[in-house]
């Protein structure tokens, strides 16, 4: 498996509260796969996607992606894998604020030691004219496929975005998953949490989260 998750829990106390965000979940994604992720808010979908990402330590359980151990290894162990093997996307905080969008992906780049060409891929995703854009200047399309540019700069194996679309219109959206689907053709594991009803029928399969726990 690409990515795999056993039997993952994380809980947080504060004083004598005890809250289980993530309660035994297991979950499975292949290379060429696109899978979403839906529930109701608070439902657990973030930290799971943290915890799959290894920006989170769980409680219980073992994530493994490309046949290694995420889990259970030091933050610096974590981040060398992350950078190595996953890609992750938001709708917003992929970018340095104090960076231009071309700069952003060379540093990314030399951080995972990736070695595609960066202009290719901007072409790819239509963004090409902005690669000397600061965040700032992007529109909430460009916004969302530099961010996507960001985490597959270093051709991860897997592609986890958290509500990628949340703030975009219908086409820009649309157009956003075509670019998510080409790359899963190509051999990317993708998990999309969303609660978009267009990224749920994008997806090859879905898994619904409700109070921590996978109930689909």
């Amino acid at each position: 498996m690409t990515l795999r998750a056993d039997n993952i829990y994380r809980f947080y106390r504060a004083g004598d509260e005890e809250t289980l965000a993530v309660q035994g979940v297991s979950l499975e994604i292949e290379r060429g796969e696109v899978v979403t992720l839906s529930g109701p808010s608070g439902s657990g979908k973030s930290t799971l996607m943290a915890c799959l990402a290894g920006t989170d330590e769980p409680s219980g359980g073992t994530v493994w992606v490309e046949g290694a151990r995420m889990s259970g290894r030091t933050e610096a162990a974590r981040a060398a894998l992350r950078a190595r093997h996953i890609g992750t996307m938001a709708q917003s905080g992929n970018l340095f604020a104090h960076l231009t969008l071309i700069d952003n992906l060379r540093l990314t780049r030399h951080i995972g030691g990736g070695t595609g060409s960066i202009a290719d891929l901007l072409g790819e995703l239509g963004i090409a004219d902005r690669a000397k854009a600061w965040p700032n200047e992007l529109s909430g399309g460009e916004l969302a496929r530099a961010s996507l540019a960001v985490a597959l700069v270093n051709d991860p194996a897997v592609l986890l975005a958290d509500e990628p679309t949340g703030e975009l219109d219908e086409a820009t959206e649309a157009r956003l998953l075509t670019l998510v689907r080409s790359r899963a053709a190509a051999g990317c594991a993708i998990l999309i949490a969303s609660h978009s009803p267009a990224v749920r029928s994008a997806g090859d399969r879905a898994l619904l989260l409700d109070d921590g726990r996978l109930i689909a």
